[in-house]
């Protein structure tokens, strides 16, 4: 019998992304500031506390007056003026307008406005030229946007800046959400530089922290804490223990494959993380770590900044949005064709950079997982699965976008 460890199988992308929704939790709400709400997503439905708007309301510049007055009479006499922001009431009879602007309120005794283009005004009189206006025209009735009590968003809603601004337009100043995890990404490498400063013989400049801390930025997930350590066990160990101590999500770059400096996979068991799955049959990233430990999320990516970004995107974006209370969570995907051939073998499901232009979708060049300039000017993910072989013009591929 052979003492030798069985190498785990790989895990397929779909059963990795199975699990990873299987161990995130919807993160607990909080109540934040409408302000700082943007990206979030509602906990609680929001119900109007009042009706707006919540008197009639002129909807332009104008005059405001009575419509079966003006019938009667063909020729109004101006006696007052209403302004957005008035505080006094107005009054006028029958055969009275007044002048009136947009957001005003009507006078009383009013039900209508016509706009300042379609008038003359002699010697204080008002003479309509307008054969279209029809009894209320150009005003605004109470609660034509939102009645007192009437549900304005639901739970699961996300809050865009158009939202906020609507709940702000009915005087609500906080909202409970679910916030976004707090997390920490750990840089390891000794070979890893700070751009800004030279290179020795060796080293190469440090990107991955700026790609991901960005990413979450973009996704309005911060602040986030940044730590880097070089490929030694104990520190790493340390490093770990402290991050888990302070983070919900711990993002580690680098040190998860199985070289001889790979310390990451031992020093999170060490550290009471579980593993769920480490090395999947996907290209790039095969090497990809999942762990927990009670409700804190761990990923290792690997080093490569290519396998890094599009290891980000296909799970940990989604994992985010996910503890965000986000109804869809992933990147959104797309059906289109292919605008250039692309040999492969099959066996892996593999990430392409690409770039779509409403048309159809062209592999980019420089697919390798340590190149990022074709990153840098696409705007998706072409995937191909495990099991297809070369793919060509026209053939229509799963495509999932970017977040722009």
């Amino acid at each position: 019998m052979s003492n030798q460890k069985e190498t785990p199988a790989l895990l397929s992308v779909q059963e990795a992304k199975a699990l990873i929704t299987t161990h995130t939790s919807l993160r607990p709400s909080v109540t934040l500031p409408l302000e700082k709400a943007l990206g979030r997503v509602l906990a609680a439905s929001v119900y109007s506390p009042v009706s707006i708007p919540a008197f009639q309301q002129s909807a332009m510049d104008g005059y405001a007056f009575n419509y079966d007055g003006w019938k009667q009479r063909a020729v109004l006499k101006i006696t007052g003026e209403m302004a957005a922001g008035a505080t006094a009431p107005l009054q006028i009879a029958a055969g009275e307008a007044a002048r009136i602007f947009t957001g005003a309120p009507l006078p009383g005794g009013a039900d209508t406005v016509v706009m300042q283009e379609k008038v003359r005004v002699e010697d204080n009189e008002l003479i309509i030229d307008d054969a279209d206006l029809q009894p209320g025209g150009n005003v605004r009735p109470i609660g034509s946007e939102i009645a007192a009590n009437e549900l304005a968003l639901p739970q699961g809603a996300a809050l865009t800046p158009a939202a906020i601004g609507f709940l702000a337009g009915m005087g609500i100043h906080e909202v409970a959400v679910y916030p976004a995890p707090n997390i920490t990404i750990i840089v390891t490498g000794n070979e890893l530089q700070a751009p800004g400063t030279p290179l020795q013989f060796g080293q190469v400049y440090e990107s991955n922290s700026y790609t991901l801390r960005t990413a979450l930025q973009q996704m309005q997930v911060g602040p986030v804490s940044l730590m880097a350590v070089e490929d030694d066990f104990d520190k790493l160990l340390h490093t770990l223990a402290q991050a888990l101590s302070e983070s919900d999500m711990v993002l580690i770059t680098g040190g998860v494959s199985v070289g001889n400096y790979d310390y990451v996979a031992k020093a999170l068991e060490i550290c009471g993380v579980t593993r769920i799955f480490h090395r999947l049959k996907q290209k790039p990233g095969k090497p990809l770590y999942f762990g927990k430990r009670d409700e804190q999320l761990v990923f290792g990516l690997p080093g490569n900044p290519s396998s890094v970004l599009t290891c980000f995107y296909e799970y940990v974006y989604t994992s985010i949005r996910e503890q965000m209370g986000y109804p869809q969570a992933t990147l959104p995907v797309m059906r289109m064709p292919l605008l250039n051939d692309y040999a492969r073998k099959p066996g892996l499901t593999q990430f392409l950079k690409g770039y779509w232009n409403g048309e159809g979708v062209r592999v980019l060049q420089a697919q390798e997982s340590y190149r990022m300039h074709s990153f840098a000017v696409c705007n998706c993910l072409i995937v191909l699965p495990e099991e297809a072989g070369d793919v060509t013009k026209g053939q229509l591929v799963e495509v999932h976008l970017l977040p722009v």
